[in-house]
């Protein structure tokens, strides 16, 4: 049976038909899985966005670009360069690993939400605490 609202239950049907948990052992190894794809998807992401930035600074340190040239106002890259189809393949990766956790979170199950946001969070933490703060923007708009 479908949930269509939050239960807390060790009976749990994830991503797959055969990715059911029935005991409290498959279900705590299930949350676990959620939790550590949850903080590799914050690693990849502060990966990508480091080598965006290293490949914008011309392999110098973000830190060592002037006012001036921050970010926002840095050359573009190469229309068909290394780091651009390295990035482009980091924000496959991540996408696809996001999709998948939207899609564990609709399980509806609460401990599934609560491994996800807490792997998150601790993910935040570790790999993009905002050690030399910086910003890449593409976009304007919020929602891209």
């Amino acid at each position: 049976m479908m949930h269509m609202t939050f239960y807390w239950s060790r009976y749990v049907t994830l991503l797959i038909d055969s990715w059911k948990t029935d005991s409290w052992t498959s279900y705590g190894l299930s949350l676990l899985a959620c939790f550590i794809v949850s903080a590799f998807y914050q690693y990849l992401e502060d990966r990508r966005i480091r080598l965006k930035l290293v490949s914008a600074t011309g392999g110098s340190s973000p830190a060592a670009a002037s006012p001036i040239e921050a970010p926002l106002l840095q050359p573009k890259l190469g229309r068909w360069s290394a780091a651009r189809f390295a990035g482009a393949a980091l924000f496959g990766i991540n996408s696809a690993i996001g999709y998948l956790i939207m899609l564990a979170v609709m399980s509806f199950n609460g401990g599934v939400l609560v491994a996800i946001v807490v792997g998150l969070a601790i993910g935040y933490l570790l790999f993009r605490n905002g050690e030399g703060d910086f910003a890449v923007v593409d976009n304007a708009c919020a929602c891209a």
